[in-house]
């Protein structure tokens, strides 16, 4: 029996050139689960993904989900696509197992955790307080350059990770410190400034945009402070999880936000298309 890919919708394109299309996963003629390929990512039209690749119930476990996004892939190929990304629920045994298989190197985690009913209490002699405009606009200048950063790092042009990290700023804070749902706080030890942290309310649930401690206090358990200053943040607004995103590489802080309860949501990987 052969698994292959059929179109189950119209082609949509785009002027600058991107694309998306869902297809059904069929063995012979019948349909054993579906996908949706798009190339309309962050990183322009040589990036696609592949999203959403279910299998039916009784067709798992036949290797229809590696052979579908083999298929996949070529499907990306002839798009024009260099490279390829798939986020896979951390709870997929089998979906990180195909993607190991397969060749997909993890690029970055999303991670979560439930928030206590009480706000856990800061360290004595640390507290956190607003942000203040004097501190905004230099704050911003190296957010966005550092978010540029991250994304160029990662296969991004640096001209379009400098575009994307200052139209994904400019959306997320229209109003600066005044947008509202969104909480920049700065976190004071013995009254000295020491880091800084962003949470926001995209989806109605709290999410920490941006959180780092200074470079000459570093090393000192400021990092724990900050993240407990985040969910205090978090349980003033009524968030009930946090949630949060760790790029690969990044051990130090993945072990933190272990400690600190946070488990993996999702997984996302990539590889190039040769």
């Amino acid at each position: 029996m052969t698994t292959t890919l059929r179109p189950s919708g119209p082609l949509q394109e785009s002027s600058g050139g991107a694309r998306s299309r869902p297809y059904e996963v069929r063995v012979n003629s019948r349909r054993v689960g579906a996908l949706l390929l798009a190339s309309d990512t962050p990183f322009g039209p040589t990036v696609g993904e592949i999203r959403d690749l279910s299998i039916d119930g009784p067709d798992r476990r036949r290797g229809r989900g590696t052979v579908a996004a083999l298929a996949a892939e070529e499907v990306l190929r002839s798009w024009g696509c260099r490279r390829v990304r798939v986020a896979v629920p951390a709870d997929s045994v089998a979906g990180l197992r195909m993607a190991s298989a397969l060749g997909y190197a993890e690029y970055s985690r999303n991670m979560a955790k439930d928030l206590p009913s009480e706000p856990p209490s800061l360290p004595a002699g640390v507290r956190g307080r607003p942000m203040t405009e004097a501190e905004y606009g230099p704050w911003l200048a190296r957010a966005i350059v550092a978010y540029a950063e991250d994304w160029s790092s990662r296969g991004m042009p640096e001209e379009a990770a400098r575009a994307k990290s200052e139209a994904d700023h400019t959306e997320s804070l229209p109003q600066g410190l005044r947008t509202p749902g969104a909480d920049l706080v700065v976190l004071e030890a013995d009254g000295e400034p020491v880091g800084h942290l962003w949470v926001a309310r995209p989806g109605g649930e709290a999410y920490v945009y941006d959180v780092e401690v200074a470079a000459a206090h570093r090393g000192r358990g400021h990092g724990r402070s900050l993240m407990l200053l985040a969910e205090r943040t978090a349980l003033a607004t009524g968030g009930r999880t946090l949630g949060l995103q760790v790029f690969e590489g990044n051990t130090p802080a993945r072990r933190l936000y272990e400690s600190l309860g946070y488990t993996p949501t999702t997984v996302n990987f990539a590889k190039n298309l040769i």
